[in-house]
C-alpha cells in the first residue's frame, strides 16, 4: 500500500479491511478468534481492542507464509477442536452468508479441507484450483509455481478455507519450503491430505467479487466502488431514494429509514441515521449525525449533530458535535452551530455562530449574530428564553440569559441579562455630521448624488432625472 498504515487498517466505507472480515465471520459464533499479526502490529492490536475485544492476537515476526501463519495461530489455541475456518484479512466484500454457507459445505461433506473457489474473469496474480479428470480438488497452485497451463484456469483461490482442526494440524507438520517464495504454503496442505486419502472439497461463491481482494490503493479505490454499489443497492430496494447512487457514499455502519430521499453528492459516515421521509442532498455530509423524519439537511456539514423531526438545514450550514435541533428548528445559510440547543420552532436563518447556547422554542436568531462563548480561558453558555428575538449583528457575551419573549436591538452588544419582555440596547446614539462627504469626498460620485438631493429638496426642477449621467467617467477618489 506504500503507506505507514498496516493493509489491513485501510478504512472502507465505514469499517477497515480486517473489520469487514470479522464482521462477515461473526455469525459463525466461533469460540476462539485469533488474527495473525506482523507489520505494524500494534497499530493492528490496538484497532482489535475497539472492534474485537473478545479476539487473540497473535505475532509472526518472520513473515514465512501462509502455512506458518495458521501454524501459529493454532499453537495460540492448542484446545482448538472441530472446524477451523481461515480468511484472508483483505477480502472486505466477502458477505457473512457465504462464510456461513462454507462452513456447513465443509461439515455437511465430511471434509478433511475446503477451499472456497470463485470463477474470475482475469485469474492473473492468483492461486489456480487444480482439478483432476473427475472434477475432484487435485492441488492448489501459485501462480508464480503454476505451468502455463494451469495458468489459464480461471477458477481460483479466494484464500478462505474450512479445515478439521486434527487433520490441519498434522499436515501443517509436513510442509515444505520447496517454492518459489521459499515459504510455507497454506494450500500446499490439500496436496498433502489428497495424496493420504483424506477428502477435500471446493466450495465455489455465488458471486466473484467478494472474494477480491487488494494489493494497493487502486484496488482499494476499486473495492470501494463495488461495496458503494452493493450498500446503495441495498438501500434502494428497501425503499430510500438515491437519486444519483454513483456520488452517494454511504457507510456500511449507517441506518436509513424508508421514503428517505438522498440526493447528489451525499456521504452518510460512522453511525448516521436518517428517518423516514427526510431529504439529504445534495453536496452534504453527515458523520455520526442523526436526522429525524421529514427533516431537510441541504448542502451542509454536520459532524455527531442531532436534526430533529421536520427540522431544516442549510444550505451551507455547519453543525459541530452536540449541534441539536428540536423539531422544526432551523439553522439557514451560512450558520455555524456547536455544543447548542436549538428549541421546537426556533430559527437561525442566516449568517452566525451559535455556541454553547441553550434557545428556546419560537425564538428568532437575526442575521450576523454572534454567541460569544469564549473569554480566552473558558466556554460560558447562553441562554435564549422562548420566543425571544435577537436583533440583527448582535452580539451574545456569555455568560448571559435572554429572557422568554424579550427582544435585543440590533446591532448590540449584550453583556448582562435581558429580562423577560424587556427590550435590551447596547450601543451608542446615532451623531450625522452635515455636509461631511461635500467636505471630505469632493469631485466623487457620492458628492453629486448628495448635491442632486439638496436641490431637489430645495425645489430645483433639473436636479431630477441626471443620476445616470453625473459623474459617470468617475473622479478623483471615485472608488471604481
Amino acid at each position: 500500500m506504500k503507506s505507514a498504515l498496516p493493509k489491513v487498517l485501510h478504512p472502507l466505507l465505514g469499517r477497515t479491511l480486517v473489520g469487514h472480515v470479522l464482521t462477515a465471520a461473526a455469525p459463525l459464533a466461533a469460540d476462539r478468534t485469533v488474527v495473525v499479526v506482523g507489520h505494524g502490529a500494534d497499530q493492528v492490536r490496538a484497532h482489535l481492542t475497539e472492534v474485537a475485544p473478545a479476539a487473540t492476537a497473535v505475532l509472526q515476526e518472520r513473515q514465512l507464509g501462509t502455512g506458518h501463519a495458521v501454524r501459529i495461530a493454532l499453537d495460540a489455541v492448542p484446545e482448538t477442536a472441530g472446524t477451523v475456518v481461515v480468511i484472508n484479512g483483505d477480502v472486505p466484500l466477502l458477505r457473512p452468508e457465504t462464510v456461513v454457507a462454507l462452513v456447513e459445505a465443509h461439515e455437511g461433506a465430511g471434509a478433511a479441507a475446503t477451499v472456497l473457489a470463485a470463477e474470475v474473469p482475469d485469474p492473473t496474480g492468483l492461486g489456480r484450483i487444480v482439478r483432476d479428470a473427475a472434477g475432484r480438488l487435485e492441488r492448489i497452485v501459485e501462480e508464480r509455481d503454476a505451468t502455463a497451463e494451469q495458468r489459464a484456469v480461471r477458477e481460483i483461490n479466494a484464500g478462505i478455507y474450512a479445515f478439521d482442526a486434527a487433520r490441519l494440524r498434522d499436515a501443517l507438520g509436513k510442509l515444505s519450503t520447496d517454492n518459489d517464495q521459499g515459504e510455507e504454503y497454506l494450500t500446499d496442505v490439500f496436496a498433502l491430505l489428497v495424496s493420504a486419502g483424506e477428502p477435500v472439497a471446493v466450495h465455489v461463491a455465488v458471486d466473484h467479487v467478494e472474494t477480491l481482494g487488494c494489493n494497493d490503493r487502486v484496488e482499494l479505490a476499486a473495492l470501494r466502488r463495488l461495496l458503494r454499489d452493493r450498500v446503495n443497492e441495498r438501500w434502494m430496494r428497501t425503499g430510500v431514494s438515491i437519486l444519483d447512487p454513483e456520488t452517494t457514499w454511504i457507510d456500511v455502519t449507517v441506518a436509513v429509514d424508508r421514503d428517505a430521499v438522498i440526493d447528489q453528492n451525499t456521504q452518510l459516515r460512522g453511525a448516521t441515521v436518517v428517518g423516514a421521509e427526510a431529504v439529504v442532498g445534495p453536496d452534504v455530509t453527515l458523520i455520526d449525525t442523526v436526522v429525524g423524519p421529514a427533516a431537510t439537511v441541504l448542502r451542509s456539514h454536520a459532524v455527531q449533530a442531532e436534526v430533529g423531526p421536520g427540522a431544516s438545514v442549510g444550505p451551507y450550514a455547519y453543525l459541530r458535535p452536540a449541534a441539536r435541533l428540536a423539531e422544526r428548528a432551523k439553522v439557514g445559510t451560512f450558520v455555524e452551530v456547536k455544543n447548542s440547543d436549538v428549541g421546537p420552532g426556533a430559527k437561525v436563518p442566516h449568517l452566525s455562530y451559535v455556541g454553547d447556547a441553550t434557545i428556546g422554542a419560537k425564538a428568532n436568531i437575526g442575521a450576523a449574530t454572534i454567541f460569544v462563548n469564549y473569554d480566552g480561558v473558558a466556554k460560558h453558555r447562553t441562554t435564549v428564553g422562548e420566543a425571544a428575538f435577537i436583533g440583527c449583528d448582535t452580539s451574545l457575551i456569555a455568560p448571559v440569559e435572554v429572557g422568554p419573549g424579550a427582544y435585543v436591538a440590533a446591532g448590540s452588544a449584550i453583556s448582562k441579562d435581558v429580562p423577560p419582555g424587556a427590550l435590551g440596547v447596547s450601543r451608542a446614539s446615532q451623531r450625522n455630521v452635515d455636509g461631511w462627504v461635500a467636505r471630505r469626498r469632493e469631485g466623487t460620485v457620492s458628492a453629486a448624488a448628495a448635491e442632486r438631493a439638496r436641490r431637489a429638496a430645495d425645489g430645483d426642477p433639473s436636479a431630477a432625472g441626471s443620476a445616470g449621467t453625473a459623474g459617470a467617467e468617475g473622479a478623483p477618489g471615485d472608488a471604481r
